[in-house]
């Protein structure tokens, strides 16, 4: 199945029947941070009833517990930083975007008399960001960085100090018309930063009427066959009504 788009005054056909999941599934053994368990999923138990086949139940019916900003692949909203608990199923009235993916490797931070960061600190610039959209326009931005090992699918991030976003940056992409930004990372800010969240702060607080329909995805995986370019995004997330939810976004590759 094949549709034609237009973008930007340009046609692109995009082949439904070859989508590229970026997602990394929740599981017990996929990625974590903030120090939270691993998530579970449980067999209910009780005196009347047990959840599962193997164990000699009817059915398997099991619980689950986890974080949707600590495990696996999800989406959150301005709600994750406001006082108003803005829900992400309710930012999102539209499931398909024009998305460039672009692959960079973090630097080293330099301390410029900014707020954030130390040596040793890796870093996604507004400069690299810059050179990585260039004169495209699209609703949603992309990252993969560099390296792009598996471990990315299992890591506990935790106490790691994972490269994170220059709050520029993120100024610059909203500044650009992008809504909808994607990577590889567990967060846009650093790990710990005093509870500054600058990056989140500028993507979303910066007296932008849209700011509550933007999102910031994160913990997505980009394998390495999938070419950086334009594509056409599937962003399908779980409808819960919170601040985030755990999310499948998808990628259909555009050709003009």
């Amino acid at each position: 199945m094949k549709i034609k788009i237009d973008l930007n005054g340009i046609s692109y056909e995009a082949n439904l029947q070859e989508p590229l999941d970026i997602s990394i599934p929740l599981s017990p053994a996929g990625p974590r941070a903030w120090y939270v368990d691993p998530m579970s999923i449980e067999p209910v138990r009780t005196e009347r009833f047990t959840g599962s086949v193997a164990e000699g139940g009817d059915v398997n019916f099991r619980n689950i517990a986890f974080n949707p900003h600590g495990h696996g692949t999800h989406t959150e909203s301005v709600g994750h930083i406001d006082k108003a608990v803005t829900s992400v199923n309710k930012s999102l009235d539209q499931y398909f975007f024009s998305a460039q993916l672009v692959t960079i490797e973090p630097i080293p931070f330099e301390k410029t008399g900014k707020k954030y960061g130390e040596q040793g600190d890796q870093i996604i610039t507004k400069t690299q960001v810059k050179e990585a959209l260039a004169e495209n326009r699209c609703e949603a931005f992309i990252i993969r960085t560099l390296p792009n090992l598996t471990d990315k699918k299992t890591q506990n991030y935790s106490g790691t100090n994972p490269p994170f976003m220059e709050s520029e940056a993120l100024t610059f992409l909203r500044e650009n018309k992008v809504r909808h930004l994607l990577l590889d990372l567990p967060s846009v800010d650093r790990e710990e930063d005093g509870g500054e969240l600058l990056a989140h702060h500028a993507y979303w607080q910066g007296g932008r009427e849209d700011d509550q329909s933007c999102t910031i995805t994160e913990m997505v995986f980009v394998p390495d066959e999938i070419e950086d370019g334009m594509y056409l995004l599937n962003l399908q997330t779980a409808p819960f009504e919170n601040d985030a939810t755990p999310s499948r976004p998808v990628l259909f590759k555009l050709q003009s």
